[in-house]
């Protein structure tokens, strides 16, 4: 695995992890914040061909 997607990845799991302390917090404005950041990363993910398991919404 390349640097470039072990960091990918690396980020959409620190970020599904912020997302789901945010919702467990109530932070509806947080969740917002973290869900547009997670669909970027999955998108970049995508256009590269990077696999990721969908383990949130």
């Amino acid at each position: 695995m390349d640097a470039f997607t072990a960091g990918l990845l690396q980020r959409i799991r620190a970020t599904e992890s912020d997302l789901t302390r945010a919702r467990n917090e109530g932070d509806d404005f947080l969740v917002e914040v973290e869900q547009g950041e997670l669909d970027d990363l999955r998108r970049l993910a995508a256009e590269h061909g990077v696999q990721v398991g969908m383990t949130t919404a």
